[in-house]
């Protein structure tokens, strides 16, 4: 009988009840919940932690059926029921102070439903203490707190600066208890995308252990090869027959597509949990977690930031500023960091610096896509079109067609970008050449004052040198005299040098010249 796999399916006790899928992380949550008392846990969206909140909940309302045959059936001797007080901030849209408020006053109410409110617990901090206080005391045991997504308002609230301090002052309040009422508190864990540092949010709760990072829980969230191989085996020989390769190639496409992810310095690759199952229960290949949505607002931050995206997959940085983000100075590398757009590639003890890259090529080809009409002047749904164009103009040597096109991509460049135009015309070119690189070959290199291009097709080679307010002939010279063409002298293929001049004028590709290599 095949699987049933969980798609969108939250809730451990449904997961179980109805025998879906379900990786075995229980080992894992019984150490966290054994060893520790209060937890921080980022992750990017779609890899778990609702699920994790879930089964936590389950493990300390004492559903021992729930975990038959599972690790913890074996792990856990002493089946005690805690009060547990669930707070999931990810049902709602945070856009007026309202929607906030709302959502923490129906949760209250229900919470007091069980435990009884008192008249003098007047703001929403209050009332949390005091709900806190009555359960301990009405139950006997220590209270277990679990609140999902916490930072759901703020990320919604970025770029509203007076409704984000709103929310920080609430949320202050409101998550400050979760210290204040230790004597009464089991066990405690806030999930969500950011950590807010450095901010009131966070201030209250310097007891938090963060194990965004922790060796010990790096796979966690998430699911890692050996994990498929051992509960999924039959699955990929069947994916392998449905998409026409072979066990290896299939394999292979599933670790390019969804594997890469690494939240500690040393960790096997995780793959993304939502785009696996999908890709198992449709039996295809497809873009799954990206299909689910990306902020607008990081594109917003590497504008802002005038961020050049060649760095994108060669940025260096220290662990306290990835597991940081401080609203008032919001930076675009720990945000697409924490957000699941760049992942940890490498470490350098010697200096204490994390190489950051893309995780994998859904999220690579994804962004890219999700760029393109952000910076350039192309209709969002035609991009994919447009790259289709751009690769076949390359592979059948139309060249002029190929900048004809590209020109469009410039056209309409707004006055306001002049002082950056270099900038703005370099991250166009990075977009483009990157998409088309994933159809053909291309090598793409920037410098100071010179961008280098190299794309190759199985008939044809071009070598080609951009200059900003230079001429084509002194793009055609640089190539020369640096020898950029000298690795395809002895190849088969039609070799071209093309030089390419950006006018400043013109905010646009002004002149491009073509010489075949003899």
């Amino acid at each position: 009988m095949s699987k049933k796999f969980p798609i969108g399916i939250q809730s451990f006790e449904e997961i179980r009840a109805n025998d879906f899928f379900y990786i075995d992380k229980t080992d894992l949550i019984h150490q966290l919940a054994t060893r520790g008392k209060y937890y921080f846990l980022g992750r990017p969206r779609r890899f778990g932690k609702s699920l994790l909140v879930s089964t936590l909940e389950a493990y300390f309302q004492g559903k021992k059926e729930l975990f038959k045959g599972l690790a913890m059936e074996q792990l856990e001797q002493d089946w005690k029921e805690y009060p547990v007080l669930h707070l999931d901030l990810n049902t709602q849209k945070y856009d007026t102070p309202e929607a906030l408020y709302n959502i923490l006053n129906t949760t209250l109410c229900h919470w007091e439903k069980l435990y009884g409110a008192n008249p003098s617990e007047t703001d929403e901090g209050l009332r949390f203490g005091g709900i806190i206080r009555r359960a301990c005391a009405a139950t006997g045991r220590q209270v277990v707190i679990l609140i999902d997504e916490y930072d759901k308002p703020l990320l919604q609230a970025i770029g509203n600066e007076a409704l984000a301090a709103e929310y920080r002052s609430t949320l202050k309040a409101f998550y400050g208890v979760v210290k204040s009422c230790d004597p009464y508190i089991r066990f405690a864990l806030l999930t969500g995308v950011s950590k807010f540092s450095k901010v009131s949010v966070f201030s209250d709760l310097n007891n938090l252990l963060d194990i965004s990072m922790d060796r010990r829980y790096a796979t966690l969230c998430g699911i890692t090869e050996e994990e498929i191989h051992r509960t999924l085996e039959p699955e990929l020989h069947q994916l392998a027959d449905a998409t026409g390769l072979t066990y290896e190639e299939a394999c292979q496409k599933l670790r390019e597509r969804y594997d890469g992810y690494h939240f500690c310095r040393v960790s096997p690759g995780i793959y993304n949990p939502f785009s696996l199952l999908c890709t198992f229960d449709k039996m295809e290949f497809g873009s799954y977690w990206f299909e689910t949505g990306t902020p607008t607002f990081l594109v917003e931050l590497l504008k802002r930031d005038r961020y050049n995206l060649y760095q994108m997959a060669h940025e260096q940085t220290t662990a306290d500023v990835l597991n940081s983000v401080v609203p008032e100075a919001l930076s675009s590398i720990p945000v697409l960091y924490q957000a699941g757009y760049l992942t940890l590639k490498g470490y350098d003890s010697r200096f204490e610096l994390y190489q950051l890259g893309f995780p994998n090529k859904e999220v690579e080809e994804g962004f890219i896509n999700f760029l393109l009409p952000s910076y350039a002047k192309v209709n969002p749904a035609e991009g994919r079109f447009q790259i289709s164009r751009f690769v076949q103009e390359v592979e059948a040597g139309d060249i002029d067609a190929f900048f004809r096109r590209l020109q469009s991509f410039f056209a309409d460049t707004p006055y306001e970008l002049a002082r950056d135009l270099e900038l703005h015309y370099q991250n166009i070119l990075y977009i483009v050449f990157k998409l088309i690189g994933f159809y053909v070959q291309a090598e793409y290199h920037t410098s100071e004052g010179r961008i280098d291009l190299v794309l190759q097709t199985d008939r044809y080679v071009y070598v080609m040198e951009f200059k900003l307010d230079g001429t084509a002939e002194e793009a055609l010279q640089q190539i020369e005299d640096k020898r950029y063409a000298l690795p395809f002298a002895t190849d088969k293929r039609q070799v071209f040098r093309v030089g390419v001049n950006f006018s400043n004028r013109m905010r646009n590709i002004e002149r491009w010249l073509v010489q075949e290599l003899q």
